[in-house]
């Protein structure tokens, strides 16, 4: 009897160890792998992405207008009838039972989609350089990463993945960054795949009880940095793109020393140490004395696979946060992404905004400091503004300086900055200013040291 209970809890013991390793590993493959193709990295995701996004390429923008009508439709639906199916399933009343303010934005990003595809109307909502942005460069990209990030993410953090490498790495996490060891997940998913990417992970992560408000909010606007893919495409088209190795070791100087100043300076630091209301705690990476982190790690790692759901509930979940992003998120990247271009490319806030910066530059012995000032404060826009107002200016160290900058600022409002606001996370728009700020006068210093010791 007693061979026949030790051999039963033998079988459960490799059937989840099965359900841990299978899922982590596909994840990791998918997610936080480098893949090389055809000169650019990539990631697995990104790689189901793209080549989605180039068989439907001529599709998509008509899909997304589609989708911003219907998020309209929907909302305003649910707004003047509140009919029983809103409130009968809590996930479209989620979705489309929102604020008068929310409503607007949904109406404005569909009016930019129409214009901008139909090229109707005023030229500064449907020219190249606004609508065409939103619509042919920024929501493609959401859409199609998103769906693949979206219905495969549970395989990196339901199967037990999130808490073996989180006891693993808490050692060096916790004292460096103030931040559990899981974080390391998201940070990887950024770097490897896309900034996007590690804030998706991040919501997933507060609204299921594992990271508090203060980790939510720091992770995502600290981890959550532009790729090695989207690196290069900013290297080459800024113009330094021969210099691609010094340039990437710089952002990631730059970055690591952020991201070790950040979680102790306010706003950031002045975030409560509570966990989402509607789940509460849910996290425990403390190890008991006596045991290796290897061996704790594996048996929460277990412990979580265990209780992991099956696969149709995987999926459902997964459509879910695709159908959120789709009809709630993005019709917010075309409106608040249309208007922040519109600031950026019509008005001269940004230029004034960037006149105390001139004399800093000057005495950092910055080229071309009057040009350079605007494209490095723009890109709180839109992440491509100050590769491309950069181009154009003569002084390669220059250049070098404001394209390291833009990728180590991190908060780009047409997509890193939307997203978060659209999430749960407890951050304001101003706080993601001040944020902006501060990783500007936290990396730019540290950027110039090295442009100037190091490489020219």
């Amino acid at each position: 009897m007693l061979q026949e209970k030790n051999y039963v809890e033998t079988e459960n013991q490799y059937k989840h160890a099965l359900k841990f390793i299978l899922p982590s590993v596909i994840g990791i493959l998918l997610f936080l792998v480098p893949i090389k193709i055809d000169g650019e990295f990539t990631i697995g995701v990104g790689v189901l992405a793209t080549n989605l996004s180039s068989f439907f390429e001529g599709v998509i923008p008509y899909f997304i207008v589609a989708l911003l009508g219907l998020s309209f439709f929907m909302t305003t639906l649910a707004k003047v009838k509140r009919f029983d199916l809103f409130n009968q399933y809590s996930f479209l009343n989620t979705l489309f039972v929102t604020s008068n303010a929310n409503l607007f934005l949904r109406l404005f990003g569909f009016l930019v989609g129409i214009l901008t595809l139909f090229e109707l109307g005023p030229t500064i909502i449907s020219s190249p350089a606004i609508g065409g942005v939103v619509l042919y460069d920024l929501a493609p990209v959401l859409l199609t990463w998103f769906l693949f990030a979206g219905l495969l993410l549970p395989l990196l953090t339901e199967f037990g993945l999130m808490e073996f490498i989180g006891t693993i790495f808490r050692k060096i996490m916790k004292p460096l960054f103030t931040m559990p060891g899981r974080s390391s997940i998201d940070s990887m998913a950024s770097w490897m795949g896309a900034g996007p990417v590690g804030v998706l992970v991040t919501m997933n992560q507060y609204d299921q009880g594992y990271y508090n408000k203060r980790e939510a909010a720091v992770i995502s606007t600290t981890f959550s940095v532009a790729s090695i893919a989207f690196s290069l495409v900013v290297a080459n088209v800024i113009g330094v793109g021969h210099l691609f190795i010094p340039f990437y070791l710089t952002i990631v100087a730059a970055a690591l020393i952020a991201a070790i100043i950040m979680p102790r300076i306010p706003p950031l630091s002045s975030k409560k140490n509570t966990y989402y209301e509607p789940v509460g705690k849910q996290i425990e990476e403390e190890i008991p004395k006596n045991v290796s982190a290897v061996k704790w790690g594996w048996q929460q790692a277990l412990k979580k696979a265990e209780s992991a759901n099956g696969f149709y509930s995987q999926l459902k979940s997964g459509t879910k946060t695709v159908l959120d992003i789709w009809l709630g998120l993005i019709p917010l990247v075309m409106s608040l992404g249309a208007i922040a271009l519109i600031i950026a490319e019509e008005t001269p806030i940004f230029e004034i905004l960037s006149y105390p910066l001139i004399p800093v530059l000057e005495l950092m012995k910055i080229p071309e400091a009057a040009a350079a000032a605007p494209a490095m404060l723009v890109g709180f826009a839109d992440m491509f503004l100050p590769a491309v107002i950069g181009a154009g200016i003569e002084s390669e160290l220059t250049r070098f300086v404001v394209g390291a900058l833009s990728i180590t600022q991190v908060i780009y409002m047409s997509e890193i900055g939307v997203l978060i606001l659209r999430s749960n996370i407890p951050l304001k728009l101003h706080e993601l200013f001040m944020i902006f700020i501060e990783r500007t006068i936290i990396t730019l210093p540290i950027i110039v040291i090295i442009a100037h010791l190091f490489i020219f």
